[in-house]
Formats: structure tokens, C-alpha cells, sequence
């Protein structure tokens, strides 16, 4: 073991690390209003040659007008959108992490949850625990907030971390997460346009970067209604890939080499005291 790499890394770090590449795709591409129509888009969408491709929040069904309701195109996790996510994720040899609203058998309460889904190589359901009620939105009014609880799963080898753009603003679900194990934090998100909000999605996502020592890899819906900008910021804060703001792949790849090297740079994780 090389005595200068973190407790949980082996190898050398200018060299290759076992399991030390991930390659991602991000698909920057805006769901419409028809989940049959979103669906049969998946299979054109989901590109080859990467382990992990992430697509945006909600692309199973956009979320319509401000406060309209939702809960008729909710799903179960075993339902059409994704069982078909999980269909192109193993004809492409992935993991896709794709966004959805999902269906709850709660007879008290309708609203159906604002659910991520991976399905492929790895399999997890994540509930957004944080709901937009902020810059005049109420998404409480409509759907329900998921229970407080760090979602990482592993994909080639590496802990990924689950969260859903406004989860973004709260530093505390991200060091949660790094505290699970994560690696690479990544963030499906429609972050609505407007004044101020591509600042604070590229400062927000280089931050969790930067305070936790972890890749992030943000896939967003485009521009007009959305900001775009999906994106992967490296452990010390640095952009590796950015879109514009409309519609587009992007690739990169993450080394946990360079994750290691950052957390000898900047050891901050190990020199906190709570």
C-alpha cells in the first residue's frame, strides 16, 4: 500500500489506481409533456462507451406549469419509465441515472415523490429530500419530500453519491453523503432560469467540489425553460466539461488518482473537528 494515499486508495497516484477511470456522459436534453414520447426518446439519448450516463431530473415527465399537479403521471419503480431505463441501460452496458415522479401507495396523502432511479450495472432509488419551495416556488404543494437518508451506490467501482438539484443548496446531504463513502456526487436537475441562477448552479456544484474532495457530475435540462450548464467539476474545484445551454452530450472521465492526489492537497476532510 503507498503510505501518502488515503486509507481507502491503493496504487500509485501519478499512475493507474485499481478501478481508477470512470467514464461519464451527461445528457443535457429537455423532457416534454407526454412520458410515452419521453421514453421512446431514451434509446436515441443513452450514448455507448460510458459507465455512467446521468440524465436530467424529471425526464420521465416535465412538471408542467408552476403548481400543476403531477401525480397522474406518477410510476412505480418497477413501472414503464423505469423498466425502460433499465432496458437501454443494459443494451448499452451502463448504469443511467434518470430522473422521475413516483407513484405512492399512501392513501392519505397523493402526491407522488421526486424520485431518481439508476438502473444497468447498479440499481438504486433516491427521493429528492429536498422540495424547490424557494424563488417563488412551492414543489411541497406537490409532491412529497423523501426521508432524510444518504443514497450511494456503487458503479464501476466507485461510491456514487445520489442528489436532486435544489438538494444542491444544502452542503449537509453532500457531506453525508461523502461521509457513506461517496466519490463522485451526481445531481440530476432541472434548475429553473433566471436572474442569478447559472452563477449559483456553477458556484453551488464547484463548492460541494471543493468542501467534500469529490468529483460532482450535474446533468441539467436546457435553456429556455432551464439553465443547462450540465457539468463536471474535479475534487480541487476545477471544471473538466461544461455545456451551454442547449441541448447536448458531454463526456468526461473521473481518476481516482486525481481524487487522491486532491485529498493529499487539500485533507480537509481528515482535519475536521466536530
Amino acid at each position: 500500500m503507498n503510505p501518502d494515499l488515503p486509507d481507502d486508495v491503493t496504487g500509485d497516484v501519478t499512475g493507474d489506481v485499481t478501478g481508477d477511470v470512470l467514464a461519464l456522459a451527461l445528457v443535457q436534453e429537455a423532457s416534454g409533456l407526454d412520458p410515452a414520447e419521453n421514453r421512446a426518446r431514451l434509446a436515441d439519448l443513452v450514448p455507448s462507451g460510458a459507465d455512467l450516463v446521468v440524465l436530467p431530473e424529471a425526464f420521465a415527465r416535465d412538471f408542467g406549469e408552476a403548481g400543476s399537479d403531477v401525480g397522474p403521471y406518477a410510476e412505480a419503480l418497477d413501472g414503464p419509465f423505469a423498466g425502460e431505463v433499465g432496458a437501454v441501460a443494459a443494451a448499452r452496458s451502463t448504469t443511467v441515472v434518470a430522473g422521475m415522479f413516483e407513484a405512492t401507495p399512501d392513501a392519505t396523502d397523493d402526491r407522488p415523490f421526486n424520485t431518481l432511479v439508476a438502473r444497468g450495472g447498479a440499481h438504486a432509488d433516491y427521493r429528492k429530500i429536498h422540495l424547490y419551495d424557494s424563488f417563488g416556488y412551492r414543489e411541497s404543494d406537490r409532491l412529497l419530500a423523501g426521508d432524510v437518508h444518504p443514497t450511494v451506490v456503487e458503479v464501476g467501482g466507485w461510491q456514487v453519491g445520489l442528489m436532486t438539484c435544489y438538494d444542491l443548496r444544502f452542503p449537509e446531504l453532500a457531506r453525508l453523503l461523502v461521509d457513506a463513502g461517496a466519490e463522485l456526487l451526481v445531481v440530476p436537475a432541472a434548475w429553473v432560469a433566471g436572474p442569478r441562477k447559472v452563477d449559483h448552479w456553477r458556484t453551488l456544484l464547484r463548492a460541494r467540489a471543493i468542501e467534500n474532495t469529490v468529483y460532482v457530475a450535474a446533468a441539467g435540462q436546457p435553456a429556455p425553460r432551464y439553465s443547462g450548464h450540465s457539468m463536471v467539476v474535479d475534487p480541487l474545484g476545477d471544471v473538466v466539461v461544461e455545456a451551454g445551454d442547449g441541448a447536448e452530450v458531454v463526456r468526461a472521465e473521473v481518476s481516482r488518482a486525481t481524487l487522491a492526489a486532491a485529498r493529499r492537497t487539500n485533507p480537509s476532510l481528515l482535519n475536521r473537528r466536530l
